[in-house]
């Protein structure tokens, strides 16, 4: 869907950090996209070109799910709804544990801000194992919401996270793919 002219500006615009958070991982910087308005608004256009009219609601991820999902949200009118770590948002939550590589999590988001029957785009800047992915569809599903979409401005092919995320039946996309 994305055009090769928007891939490339990202591909030459995304910073490759080695051996960060620790040795032997490529970290993908995404912060240089931040500092070309233009480039942004090409990446919101694309990610609201896949999801026009077929989204009641944007949930996004913290924290870096917030910064495209937000905007995603303000261009298709329609809700955005905060999917947090636990322990970060008021009553009354919904919440959701899963596995970690070591150990586990547990992500929250406000009860009834979700509404029964709404179709939910969860987006979130990239998309790795899909372990939180996952447990946000859970999330929606506890409510009664349908997971339609999930988007991702990057996603790292040899994690396989988009294998986890099929049994929900929604469409996935994603810029890039590392």
């Amino acid at each position: 869907m994305a055009s090769q002219e928007l891939i490339q500006q990202l591909e030459n615009t995304i910073e490759n950090v080695p051996d960060f958070p620790i040795p032997g991982i490529q970290f993908k910087d995404i912060s240089p996209i931040f500092l070309n308005p233009k480039l942004y608004e090409d990446v919101i256009e694309d990610l609201v070109k896949f999801s026009k009219g077929k989204i009641d609601a944007v949930c996004g991820i913290e924290s870096r799910g917030y910064l495209f999902g937000i905007a995603i949200a303000v261009a298709l009118e329609v809700p955005f709804i905060l999917i947090r770590k636990k322990g970060k948002l008021p009553p009354p939550i919904i919440s959701e544990k899963y596995d970690l590589e070591y150990g586990s999590a547990e992500i929250e988001t406000r009860e009834g801000q979700i509404k029964k029957g709404q179709r939910i785009l969860i987006h979130d800047d990239l998309l790795a194992t899909g372990g939180t992915t996952e447990a946000a569809a859970k999330l929606v599903e506890k409510q009664g919401a349908k997971v339609t979409q999930f988007s991702f401005l990057t996603a790292l092919k040899d994690l396989n996270g988009d294998e986890k995320l099929k049994k929900f039946n929604a469409e996935i996309y994603h810029i890039l793919e590392y």
